[in-house]
This record gives C-alpha cells, structure tokens and sequence, in this order.
C-alpha cells in the first residue's frame, strides 16, 4: 500500500504526496548519509560565509537549519525532513540550491546528487580533473590520440588526434559522447572498430563491474537504461552477468584516410578523484601504426588551413 501524506513543498507549502511504499534497506541507508552529510556539511559554515549576521544567542556550530532554509529558498519543515531522513522526494534543483547555499566544492556536489538520488543538472561541468597540467599532458601527447575519461566511459575531454581516429565528439550531444555508448549505437564506429565483436562485451563486462560501486549512482543508471533502450546487443550482453577488469591490449581501427591502426591503451589513473578519471594515451604498437599516425596529423593539419 502506498502511503499518501501532506508534504510541505519547495516553498513550504503542503501538498498530497506519495512517500516510498516500502522503503528497502538500501534507500534507508541513502537518505540515512544524506542527513547526516547535510548536517555536516550545514556545521562547517559560518553565517558570515554566506553573508548572514551572527547574532548573539548562537549556540549551533556553522548554520542553523533555517537558514539554510532561507538560503535555499526551501521550506523550513521540508528542510528538517530532510536531515531527519525522511522519505519525501526532492527535485534536482532544490539539491542544486542547498549545495549552492552550503558552498560544497564540485566532489561534495556529487556526492550530495548521488544521495538524493537525482541527477545534477550540471554534471561534470566543473570536473576537477581537467586541471591546466592535464589538458597541457593531453596536447603534448599529439600525434597519438588521447583522452580524459570517468568510470562510466565518458568523454571529458580529448586532444585534436582523438578527433582525427575517432570522430568530432564537439559536434555530438554532450550525453552521447560516451565509449560504451558509441560503441553500442554508433554505425560508424561499428564499421571503423575491426575488433568490436570482442570489445562490446569485453567494456559491458567492465562497466557491470563498476556498477556494483556505482549503481545507485543516477548518472550510471541513465546510461544502463538509454543503453537498453538503444540496443538489443547490450541488452542481451548485460543479461550475461559478467563482469572483467581494465587489461592493455592492442585494438584495430580501419581509417577511410590512412589505413589500418593498431594502437594500445595506456592510463594515468587521477585517483582519488571520484569516479575513476583518467588519462589514456592510444600508442602505436608498430612501426607502421606510428607512420600513419604522423601522416594523418600531416593531411589533418593540411585540411584545417594549419
């Protein structure tokens, strides 16, 4: 039976709003960190932070919880629910006003996200794995391709012969630019990866490993779930229940410019940064493989006017 209960709004208003029916173990124990992380989070700043007076009468260390209320712009009860771990839903811009009002750095953020459940409407866009030496490392790496990835497989970054073997990825959608992804949907990357039979469930078995740390994660799940919508293929691999680990090995690339590439992975894991960024370098793994990557920055540095 679901149980129908007047639930202050945003603003403080009530409204009739469904709670969990029966909540399970591991939803209690979510909103169970987030209050506890809210409170955390509430005790380290100081009114003057934030710009509020601190008063005479103070005796809660950091803010009160009205004043994060006031904040936020939420309501004062809704707010207490909140950090009493009760369970009331809660949209994804209310948690981006009560990070906002806290003033959590970008891995706080995630994390708070990742408890309430909902998906930031700004994701990675302060990642802090794209530092200044990064982006320096992954130019410097030119003429082999080179990107920053999470643990989900998405693309955060990438230098101009990334673009060169694999596609222009600023032209995608921001959501679509991910490996596991295009390796599932793409028709272009299905007829330009020579060893896709093998990786599409070699990086399905990798990313059902890293769900088992992930998975009540919203970004992760989306990814799952637009997955099974697009493909029969990774449905039906997922169903497999398999699982590997992150293993070097040489992968084969048709080019319609300079032929066949053959090229190893090679990462510098970030740790511990959250979700698992790194920086992999595609090396050649022969003479040849080397020669065509120089002749292909030659003919991509002569098309663009370089």
């Amino acid at each position: 039976m679901v149980t129908v209960t007047a639930v202050p709004d945003a603003t403080g208003h009530h409204a009739d709003r469904a709670l969990d029916p029966v909540p399970d173990n591991g939803a209690t124990i979510r909103r169970q960190e987030l209050a506890a992380f809210l409170r955390s989070r509430r005790e380290r700043v100081t009114p003057e932070q934030t710009g509020l007076p601190r008063g005479s009468r103070r005796r809660t260390p950091g803010l009160r919880r009205e004043e994060v209320a006031q904040l936020s712009s939420v309501g004062v009860t809704w707010y207490t629910w909140l950090e009493q771990a009760r369970p009331i839903r809660v949209s994804a811009q209310v948690i981006d006003a009560i990070a906002r009002a806290l003033l959590m750095d970008p891995s706080e953020r995630a994390h708070l996200f990742a408890l309430a459940g909902v998906v930031d409407p700004r994701p990675e866009a302060e990642c802090t794995a794209l530092s200044a030496p990064v982006r320096r490392l992954m130019h410097r790496i030119v003429p082999y391709p080179a990107v920053v990835q999470n643990g989900r497989y998405d693309v955060l970054a990438h230098n101009r012969s990334w673009t060169h073997v694999f596609g222009d990825f600023d032209a995608m959608e921001p959501r679509d630019r991910n490996c596991l992804w295009l390796l599932a949907t793409s028709e272009s990357w299905r007829e330009t990866f020579l060893d896709r039979e093998e990786m599409l469930p070699d990086l399905t078995a990798k990313f059902r490993a890293a769900m088992a740390e992930h998975g009540a994660e919203p970004a992760w799940k989306e990814l799952r779930d637009r997955l099974f919508a697009a493909s029969a293929e990774f449905r039906e691999l997922w169903e497999r229940h398999e699982v590997a680990t992150m293993s070097p090995h040489v992968k084969r690339y048709r080019h319609p410019q300079v032929g066949l590439l053959r090229l190893e992975h090679r990462m510098l894991w970030m740790a511990p940064l959250m979700q698992a960024h790194r920086l992999i370098a595609y090396v050649p793994a022969d003479d040849e493989t080397d020669e065509r990557l120089d002749r292909l920055a030659e003919l991509s540095g002569e098309l663009s006017g370089e």
